[in-house]
């Protein structure tokens, strides 16, 4: 196994620490930095609605995203490097691509699987940690990323911590509307209070980096809360489902479903923004906005390369740098927020990093494309699900997304992509979360969406959409997506399109090449990786 040497973290790191450690009596006029960060979110909210293609952005009511949309700046062409939470979160707080991160590589990868073998992620630097060299107050709250957290220099002033609630799987409970109301309080005190605490916790003197992430959108959801709790008709979803499934009530129930969680999510970013403001700190932050894969439980989402998988929402207010209302089509990463914060911090970017700041993007006064050579990024995957295939395999992808085309390439197309087909008769499994691990398909969570095409797989529709998105799929793919958003034509063997796949795919090999990808060497189908049973 061949791994990229890491090297020492640069000079300049080095004495900015030093400066900001040691130089306790001056005010750090640095900005804070809140980063919502909100599991399984998709590219979905009021600000993504397009009047010229219909989507599911054109029913949703997100508010508070919309606010930092329009008094900042939107990102229209961002991706996740990886659409698995465990890998996409191990790639954003090193700032190196997925495959490169060891025991991060995988979702739940084990440090102790890495005994007998250098584990990268373990010593790889993260830039919250430099953010927390430099004297910022770096702190974090539920699902988030790897890092060490800042000492509290207040802790006798905390306010008191409440347990976070699920909202839809919470409020959907309720006894009645006033039960409902006590509910929706409790639910949305925990953002709240965890907001009063970094306020109250950090030092006035010193900036802090506050990282909250919310997991509500993450299934189980409650069945129809997106109707009953927050009035998304899932009719009004007609002709907004994705090409590749069917339109069909219970796949649009499962689409407000999502769209419900997203809006609570919003709803929790509201509190989060109403104690900022009432603290006097909102515009001295820097807000971003973000997740770390797409709509999860739905074929060709979560776990996949494709747009409705990887193409990730982004969004970032700074008055005091960013001109509000701007629209940039550069392309960029998740994997780039680590070094644009250290850019906007004053710190330097470890040459480790594999990815660049947007700082310059977010400072210009221009829309549109910014940097012509910013056109593309790669994406890929292996594990997600551990027993999802015989001998615990990954199922290997890595992509190349431009403006006009998608290239993936499958580097075992005789696996399955979403798992086996494993006891295919047990559709409970398919639609039952706590069951998913004895059900098929286990890189796909279980959904109703899941468990309405194992149901009815012999039907034309339902059969047509497990071929097309859960069955074998051909070493590579290309699609034209601009004219196919939805990636339903393969061009990958039309003769007229032989240039632009070896361009693409000569283009996708230069960069695993010299980022030492170890799936070039098969390695991920090796231990420490993969082990025979996870877990032993």
């Amino acid at each position: 196994m061949v791994l990229r040497q890491q090297p020492l973290i640069t000079s300049l790191i080095l004495l900015s620490a030093v400066f900001y450690s040691t130089a306790i009596a001056a005010v750090d006029s640095r900005p804070n930095v809140l980063f919502f960060f909100v599991d399984d979110w998709g590219r979905d909210a009021g600000v993504y609605a397009d009047a010229n293609r219909p989507s599911l952005s054109d029913v949703i009511a997100t508010p508070n995203i919309d606010r930092i949309a329009r008094e900042g700046v939107v990102f229209n062409n961002a991706f996740v490097p990886v659409s698995s939470c465990g890998p996409c979160r191990a790639s954003l707080t090193t700032g190196r691509y997925f495959w490169n991160c060891g025991s991060g590589a995988f979702l739940n990868g084990r440090a102790s699987d890495w005994k007998n073998n250098p584990n990268p992620f373990k010593s790889m630097t993260k830039f919250p940690d430099l953010l927390r060299e430099s004297g910022y107050y770096s702190t974090k709250s539920l699902k988030t990323i790897d890092f060490k957290e800042s000492n509290n220099p207040n802790a006798g002033l905390e306010v008191p911590q409440v347990e976070y609630q699920r909202y839809g799987l919470y409020v959907s409970q309720a006894r009645d509307d006033a039960d409902r109301v006590k509910r929706v309080e409790a639910t949305l005190s925990h953002p709240r209070l965890e907001m009063r605490r970094v306020l109250k916790s950090h030092r006035d003197d010193r900036p802090f980096f506050f990282i909250y992430g919310t997991i509500n959108v993450h299934r189980p959801w409650h069945p129809d809360s997106g109707q009953d709790l927050w009035g998304i008709d899932p009719d009004e979803l007609k002709g907004r489902i994705p090409k590749f499934l069917p339109d069909l009530e219970d796949v649009r129930r499962d689409f407000a479903d999502y769209l419900g969680e997203v809006q609570a999510a919003d709803a929790m970013l509201g509190v989060i923004l109403e104690e900022l403001e009432t603290a006097g700190q909102l515009d001295n932050t820097i807000v971003i906005l973000s997740g770390d894969n797409g709509i999860p439980g739905i074929p060709r989402g979560k776990t996949n390369c494709y747009d409705l998988s990887v193409r990730a929402p982004l969004m970032v207010r700074w008055p005091a740098r960013i001109k509000p209302g701007r629209r940039i089509d550069d392309f960029v990463s998740t994997m780039d927020i680590g070094p644009t914060l250290l850019e906007a911090a004053g710190l330097a970017v470890p040459t480790e990093m594999d990815g660049r700041s947007f700082l310059t993007q977010l400072t210009s006064d221009q829309d549109g494309w910014i940097d012509q050579q910013r056109d593309h990024v790669v994406v890929g995957r292996e594990l997600h699900f551990h027993s999802a295939r015989d001998g615990n395999l990954p199922y290997p992808m890595r992509a190349i997304r431009t403006r006009d085309y998608l290239y993936i390439r499958n580097f075992k197309p005789d696996r399955w992509p979403n798992g086996a087909p494993y006891n295919i008769e047990d559709a409970d499994a398919a639609g039952n979360y706590d069951r998913l691990e004895v059900g098929p398909y286990r890189d796909l969570d279980a959904s109703l969406t899941k468990s309405w095409l194992i149901l009815n797989r012999q039907s034309p529709p339902a059969r047509e959409a497990i071929d097309r998105t859960l069955g074998l799929r051909p070493a590579e793919e290309l699609y034209a997506i601009q004219d196919d958003p939805d990636s339903l034509q393969n061009l990958a063997d039309h003769p007229t399109h032989s240039a632009v796949k070896a361009k693409l795919s000569q283009q996708l090999m230069e960069v695993l090449r010299r980022t030492n990808d170890p799936r070039l060497t098969d390695d991920f189908d090796r231990p420490p990786y993969v082990v025979n049973k996870h877990g032993e």
